[in-house]
């Protein structure tokens, strides 16, 4: 069953196990988490129970994104796909927190400018860092080539081309 599970995800050394199981870690945290906003005051079974069912919901999603990106991504090795998430997750998840500690210590709170201009800084103060947390923490899982280029590839997107040439 192992062997299996290695050809299919093209993994050549037990250390690449790492990430499937990281992936499947991540995947049902967030599972528990997603369940628990939704039934807070609920007993545990029910969350645990809620939290099974988005978990198989989420793993279907995936494996459904991962089919479609296949061929637009370019990867050496399936179990690369489970990297290039896992960098996601961990990126979008840093950004937001790194992003309010930094308003705060600039002075930017609700309080004094309104809801909506603080929303609005909130989202561009977490694109950018977002930009130099995905490049890092991509580095850091060895992908810093497919996020350099995504990351470009971005900015083009919203403007900044002359500035990438």
């Amino acid at each position: 069953m192992v062997q299996k599970f290695k050809e299919r995800w093209q993994i050549q050394h037990n250390w690449q196990l790492l990430f499937p199981v990281l992936g499947v870690l991540i995947l049902a945290y967030s599972a528990f988490k997603l369940s628990y906003i939704f039934i807070k005051e609920s007993h545990i079974i029910f969350n645990i129970l809620l939290s099974v069912v988005i978990y198989f919901l989420l793993i279907k999603f995936v494996l459904f994104t991962f089919k479609k990106l296949e061929n637009k991504w370019k990867v050496n090795y399936r179990w690369e796909f489970i990297r290039i998430y896992i960098v996601f997750a961990v990126t979008g998840s840093s950004s937001l927190y790194v992003s309010k500690p930094l308003m705060k210590l600039i002075g930017i709170t609700k309080e004094n400018l309104g809801s909506g201009l603080y929303w609005i800084l909130y989202i561009i103060i977490g694109l950018i860092f977002y930009q130099i947390l995905l490049v890092s923490i991509g580095w850091i899982f060895g992908q810093f080539d497919f996020f350099w280029t995504f990351v470009k590839k971005l900015l083009k997107r919203i403007g900044f081309k002359r500035f990438l040439s």
